[in-house]
């Protein structure tokens, strides 16, 4: 009666306990794989693919790191605390909730191996395999294939295994240098962060240069300065820079041909396919659209093409 007592006082515990340390797994695995497909992408770039990926590539390298810096110790913590509990309580070890959970995790394990080679050869037979494509396909059957390997030998045993600590060790080292490697993909959080300014100055000069177009259109002349530009009745309001407080530069370079130049200082070099899109109905003659820059202070001359714009009032 007692040990009954006991075995139904811990399932709450253990079945906590074991679907922590089962989705912490999944979480920490997926989380590293895909690290290491960016670390691919970036070994083996692909001009096709990778052309307007970089910004979205780099929100998903600063969530994986996250996730392992948080998910892989909580997975680490509950596994040694489990062992702990396997040492003192047999039954625990020997429980249906954990070799359920296990046998879960190698029959997944083993569907994503065995889909991951048909994939391959499938791949290889249409000719279009890669360096690229069988790197990432090799590095979802090593994880995968560690995982199995690791839990099909310990759920046969009766203790905990030896190997235990030393897959915590090894694991661990190998999460903190990707953890590591990915910083010099994605810069510090201070680069971050001044990325993100450059990114909304960016942003500014659109607005800016969109309301100058407007304002030609209108009023058939360039603006004089930016403060022309103010408008009360739509609300619009010239934006500063957010980082120094000080207003963007504007000059008009041409005023028969419409030129005219926008200029603001940023704190790191554009890289492709990172650079805020410009509006769609935003086309301007003599340069390419784009808004790609150097660090410091950098001017984009732009040219409004009067067949393009024509005046309104007319």
């Amino acid at each position: 009666m007692e040990e009954n007592i006991i075995l139904k006082r811990n399932v709450p515990r253990d079945l906590f306990l074991h679907l922590l340390a089962i989705v912490t797994l999944y979480w920490s695995a997926i989380s590293f794989t895909t690290l290491i497909w960016q670390f691919i992408n970036k070994w083996f770039p692909d001009a096709l693919t990778d052309q307007y990926s970089s910004s979205s590539a780099t929100g998903l390298i600063r969530f994986s790191v996250s996730a392992l810096i948080i998910v892989f110790p909580v997975f680490i913590l509950v596994s040694w605390y489990l062992n702990k509990i396997y040492r003192r309580e047999a039954e625990v070890r020997d429980s249906r909730i954990r070799k359920w959970l296990i046998y879960l995790t190698l029959f997944i394990t083993s569907l994503v191996i065995i889909g991951d080679l048909v994939t391959l050869i499938n791949t290889l037979l249409g000719g279009e395999v890669t360096a690229r494509f069988i790197l990432k396909a090799l590095s979802i059957i090593i994880v995968a294939g560690v995982i199995f390997g690791y839990y099909l030998n310990d759920v046969r045993k009766d203790t905990p295994t030896k190997s235990a600590k030393y897959f915590a060790w090894c694991t661990s080292i190998l999460v903190l240098a990707v953890i590591i490697g990915s910083f010099f993909m994605i810069g510090s959080p201070m680069t971050a962060r001044l990325l993100q300014f450059d990114q909304q100055k960016i942003s500014d000069l659109q607005g800016i240069q969109q309301q100058v177009v407007n304002y030609y259109q209108r009023k058939a002349v360039l603006p004089n300065s930016l403060s022309d530009l103010n408008d009360s009745i739509s609300g619009f309001t010239i934006p500063i820079d957010p980082q120094s407080g000080v207003s963007y530069e504007y000059a008009v370079k041409d005023e028969t041909f419409l030129g005219f130049e926008l200029c603001a200082t940023f704190n790191k070099e554009s890289t492709v396919g990172s650079t805020v899109s410009a509006p769609t109905s935003v086309y301007l003659t003599s340069n390419i659209q784009n808004w790609n820059h150097s660090s410091g202070f950098v001017c984009f001359e732009r040219t409004i093409d009067k067949q393009l714009y024509p005046l309104l009032n007319k």
